[in-house]
Protein backbone atom coordinates (compact mmCIF):
# COMPACT_ATOMS: atom_id res chain seq x y z
CA UNK A 1 0.00 0.00 0.00
CA UNK A 2 1.26 3.84 -1.00
CA UNK A 3 1.47 6.02 1.90
CA UNK A 4 -0.28 8.92 1.47
CA UNK A 5 2.14 12.49 1.41
CA UNK A 6 2.73 14.32 4.25
CA UNK A 7 1.50 17.32 4.36
CA UNK A 8 3.47 20.55 4.59
CA UNK A 9 2.91 24.47 4.44
CA UNK A 10 4.27 26.22 1.47
CA UNK A 11 6.35 29.24 2.03
CA UNK A 12 6.88 32.40 0.02
CA UNK A 13 9.34 32.41 -1.97
CA UNK A 14 10.50 34.25 -5.10
CA UNK A 15 8.42 32.29 -7.27
CA UNK A 16 5.03 32.28 -5.13
CA UNK A 17 5.44 36.26 -4.77
CA UNK A 18 3.12 38.08 -7.54
CA UNK A 19 4.90 40.90 -8.99
CA UNK A 20 5.53 42.79 -12.49
CA UNK A 21 8.34 41.41 -14.48
CA UNK A 22 10.69 43.64 -16.00
CA UNK A 23 13.02 41.55 -18.23
CA UNK A 24 16.46 42.41 -18.43
CA UNK A 25 19.84 40.43 -18.43
CA UNK A 26 19.62 39.05 -15.15
CA UNK A 27 16.41 37.27 -16.33
CA UNK A 28 16.52 33.64 -17.21
CA UNK A 29 16.53 33.20 -20.62
CA UNK A 30 14.04 30.22 -21.39
CA UNK A 31 14.62 27.79 -24.28
CA UNK A 32 11.54 25.97 -25.53
CA UNK A 33 10.72 24.08 -28.50
CA UNK A 34 7.36 25.78 -28.99
CA UNK A 35 8.65 27.16 -32.20
CA UNK A 36 10.00 24.34 -33.36
CA UNK A 37 13.46 25.27 -33.78
CA UNK A 38 15.95 23.48 -35.84
CA UNK A 39 19.59 23.05 -36.21
CA UNK A 40 21.50 25.14 -33.93
CA UNK A 41 18.47 26.18 -32.09
CA UNK A 42 17.93 22.80 -31.15
CA UNK A 43 21.64 22.23 -29.84
CA UNK A 44 20.89 25.49 -27.47
CA UNK A 45 17.64 23.82 -26.23
CA UNK A 46 19.38 20.40 -25.51
CA UNK A 47 22.66 22.53 -24.00
CA UNK A 48 20.07 23.85 -21.80
CA UNK A 49 18.47 20.94 -20.66
CA UNK A 50 21.65 19.02 -19.68
CA UNK A 51 22.94 22.32 -17.93
CA UNK A 52 20.05 22.40 -16.01
CA UNK A 53 19.72 18.78 -15.22
CA UNK A 54 23.65 17.70 -14.83
CA UNK A 55 24.85 21.29 -13.90
CA UNK A 56 28.48 22.31 -15.83
CA UNK A 57 30.59 20.80 -13.08
CA UNK A 58 29.16 17.06 -14.33
CA UNK A 59 28.56 17.60 -18.50
CA UNK A 60 30.67 15.55 -20.00
CA UNK A 61 30.95 13.59 -23.53
CA UNK A 62 30.72 10.56 -21.82
CA UNK A 63 27.51 11.47 -20.17
CA UNK A 64 25.54 12.57 -23.26
CA UNK A 65 22.19 10.94 -23.84
CA UNK A 66 22.39 10.48 -28.12
CA UNK A 67 19.53 8.37 -28.21
CA UNK A 68 17.14 10.89 -26.36
CA UNK A 69 18.73 13.54 -28.68
CA UNK A 70 17.79 12.06 -31.44
CA UNK A 71 14.44 11.52 -30.65
CA UNK A 72 14.26 15.53 -29.48
CA UNK A 73 15.19 16.43 -32.63
CA UNK A 74 13.08 14.75 -34.82
CA UNK A 75 10.12 15.85 -32.66
CA UNK A 76 9.31 12.11 -31.49
CA UNK A 77 9.42 12.88 -27.65
CA UNK A 78 8.84 16.56 -25.70
CA UNK A 79 11.33 18.55 -23.61
CA UNK A 80 9.33 17.31 -20.52
CA UNK A 81 10.20 13.59 -21.50
CA UNK A 82 13.70 14.32 -22.33
CA UNK A 83 14.33 15.63 -18.53
CA UNK A 84 12.50 12.51 -17.65
CA UNK A 85 14.87 10.70 -19.85
CA UNK A 86 18.14 12.09 -18.18
CA UNK A 87 17.41 11.99 -14.56
CA UNK A 88 16.22 8.34 -15.23
CA UNK A 89 19.79 8.03 -16.75
CA UNK A 90 22.66 5.53 -15.61
CA UNK A 91 24.66 9.04 -15.57
CA UNK A 92 22.41 11.00 -13.40
CA UNK A 93 21.37 7.65 -11.35
CA UNK A 94 25.19 7.49 -10.01
CA UNK A 95 26.35 11.19 -10.25
CA UNK A 96 23.26 11.88 -8.11
CA UNK A 97 21.09 9.01 -6.88
CA UNK A 98 23.07 6.21 -5.88
CA UNK A 99 25.89 8.74 -3.85
CA UNK A 100 23.25 10.22 -1.69
CA UNK A 101 19.99 9.40 0.93
CA UNK A 102 16.46 9.89 -0.27
CA UNK A 103 16.44 13.11 2.30
CA UNK A 104 19.36 14.93 0.30
CA UNK A 105 18.51 13.69 -2.85
CA UNK A 106 15.18 15.14 -2.56
CA UNK A 107 16.41 19.26 -2.99
CA UNK A 108 18.36 18.93 -6.13
CA UNK A 109 15.15 17.51 -7.99
CA UNK A 110 13.12 20.10 -6.88
CA UNK A 111 16.03 22.79 -7.71
CA UNK A 112 16.32 21.46 -10.83
CA UNK A 113 13.05 20.11 -12.07
CA UNK A 114 10.62 22.40 -10.79
CA UNK A 115 13.00 25.16 -10.77
CA UNK A 116 12.61 26.31 -7.12
CA UNK A 117 14.02 25.89 -3.69
CA UNK A 118 12.23 23.08 -1.07
CA UNK A 119 9.75 24.69 1.21
CA UNK A 120 11.31 22.81 4.31
CA UNK A 121 12.56 20.00 5.83
CA UNK A 122 8.80 19.03 6.20
CA UNK A 123 8.83 18.34 2.47
CA UNK A 124 11.79 16.65 1.45
CA UNK A 125 10.62 14.33 4.40
CA UNK A 126 7.63 13.78 2.17
CA UNK A 127 9.33 13.67 -0.80
CA UNK A 128 11.52 11.02 0.58
CA UNK A 129 9.14 9.01 1.52
CA UNK A 130 7.38 9.10 -1.49
CA UNK A 131 10.80 8.31 -3.16
CA UNK A 132 11.41 5.35 -1.12
CA UNK A 133 7.70 3.94 -1.37
CA UNK A 134 7.28 4.42 -5.24
CA UNK A 135 11.21 4.54 -6.48
CA UNK A 136 13.08 6.97 -8.45
CA UNK A 137 10.98 6.64 -11.58
CA UNK A 138 7.89 7.44 -9.59
CA UNK A 139 9.22 9.92 -7.90
CA UNK A 140 10.62 11.37 -10.94
CA UNK A 141 6.81 11.20 -12.77
CA UNK A 142 5.18 12.80 -9.57
CA UNK A 143 7.58 15.73 -9.81
CA UNK A 144 6.92 16.42 -13.57
CA UNK A 145 3.28 15.35 -13.81
CA UNK A 146 2.42 17.60 -11.05
CA UNK A 147 0.34 20.93 -11.39
CA UNK A 148 3.38 23.16 -10.79
CA UNK A 149 5.44 21.61 -13.29
CA UNK A 150 2.66 21.86 -16.14
CA UNK A 151 1.58 25.30 -15.11
CA UNK A 152 5.72 26.59 -14.87
CA UNK A 153 6.75 24.65 -17.77
CA UNK A 154 4.55 22.86 -19.43
CA UNK A 155 5.82 20.00 -22.28
CA UNK A 156 7.94 22.22 -24.27
CA UNK A 157 10.04 24.47 -21.73
CA UNK A 158 12.87 23.99 -20.25
CA UNK A 159 13.14 24.06 -16.51
CA UNK A 160 14.98 27.10 -14.71
CA UNK A 161 15.18 28.98 -11.83
CA UNK A 162 12.02 30.85 -11.42
CA UNK A 163 12.22 34.52 -10.14
CA UNK A 164 15.43 34.47 -8.49
CA UNK A 165 15.88 37.91 -9.06
CA UNK A 166 13.20 40.60 -7.70
CA UNK A 167 13.01 44.16 -8.96
CA UNK A 168 12.81 45.20 -5.01
CA UNK A 169 15.65 43.68 -4.78
CA UNK A 170 19.32 44.49 -4.64
CA UNK A 171 20.41 40.74 -4.81
CA UNK A 172 18.48 37.64 -5.74
CA UNK A 173 18.65 34.34 -4.66
CA UNK A 174 22.13 32.49 -5.22
CA UNK A 175 21.83 29.89 -8.56
CA UNK A 176 20.81 26.23 -7.44
CA UNK A 177 23.32 25.27 -9.80
CA UNK A 178 25.74 23.40 -7.78
CA UNK A 179 27.02 19.75 -6.95
CA UNK A 180 26.08 17.51 -4.51
CA UNK A 181 26.32 17.53 -1.03
CA UNK A 182 29.35 16.09 -0.18
CA UNK A 183 29.59 15.10 3.38
CA UNK A 184 30.82 11.68 5.18
CA UNK A 185 27.88 9.65 3.57
CA UNK A 186 28.07 11.18 0.23
CA UNK A 187 31.60 9.92 0.36
CA UNK A 188 31.14 6.99 1.92
CA UNK A 189 28.88 5.83 -1.07
CA UNK A 190 31.60 7.24 -3.87
CA UNK A 191 34.64 4.96 -2.24
CA UNK A 192 31.66 2.02 -1.84
CA UNK A 193 30.42 2.36 -5.42
CA UNK A 194 34.80 2.68 -7.15
CA UNK A 195 33.65 6.30 -7.95
CA UNK A 196 36.22 7.56 -5.84
CA UNK A 197 40.09 6.11 -5.07
CA UNK A 198 41.44 7.47 -1.28
CA UNK A 199 45.86 5.95 -0.87
CA UNK A 200 47.72 5.44 2.01
CA UNK A 201 48.91 9.27 2.49
CA UNK A 202 45.83 10.38 1.82
CA UNK A 203 46.41 11.92 -1.56
CA UNK A 204 44.13 11.15 -4.51
CA UNK A 205 45.76 13.10 -7.07
CA UNK A 206 49.06 12.96 -7.84
CA UNK A 207 49.17 15.38 -11.21
CA UNK A 208 50.99 18.07 -8.99
CA UNK A 209 53.70 16.29 -8.28
CA UNK A 210 54.15 15.76 -12.38
CA UNK A 211 53.24 19.17 -13.08
CA UNK A 212 56.22 19.85 -10.82
CA UNK A 213 58.37 17.66 -12.37
CA UNK A 214 57.22 18.69 -16.54
CA UNK A 215 58.16 22.67 -15.04
CA UNK A 216 61.31 22.41 -13.41
CA UNK A 217 62.76 19.35 -16.87
CA UNK A 218 61.24 22.00 -19.53
CA UNK A 219 63.32 24.98 -19.10
CA UNK A 220 66.56 22.81 -18.16
CA UNK A 221 66.25 20.72 -21.24
CA UNK A 222 65.66 23.92 -23.23
CA UNK A 223 68.86 26.14 -21.64
CA UNK A 224 71.04 22.48 -22.77
CA UNK A 225 70.03 22.80 -25.92
CA UNK A 226 70.55 25.85 -25.94
CA UNK A 227 74.50 25.93 -24.88
CA UNK A 228 74.87 22.65 -26.67
CA UNK A 229 73.90 24.58 -29.59
CA UNK A 230 76.10 27.70 -28.99
CA UNK A 231 79.09 25.68 -28.42
CA UNK A 232 78.39 23.51 -31.39
CA UNK A 233 78.55 26.73 -33.56
CA UNK A 234 81.05 28.75 -32.45
CA UNK A 235 83.49 25.17 -32.92
CA UNK A 236 86.37 25.88 -35.27
CA UNK A 237 85.75 23.56 -38.13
Amino acid sequence: MTLPLLTYPLSSQNQRVEGYEIFGDEQPRIYTMDNLPKGAEVDEVIWAAYRQIFNEQQILQYHRQVGLESQLRSHQITIREFIRGLILSDSFRRLAYECNSNYRFVEPCIQRVLGRNVYGNREKLSLSILLATRGIKGFVDALLNSDEYQTNFGDATVPYQRRRILPQRSQGELPFARTPRYDQYYLSQQQSLGQWRSYSNGVSDRSAAVYRRVLFAVPTISVAVLVATIIFVAAPK
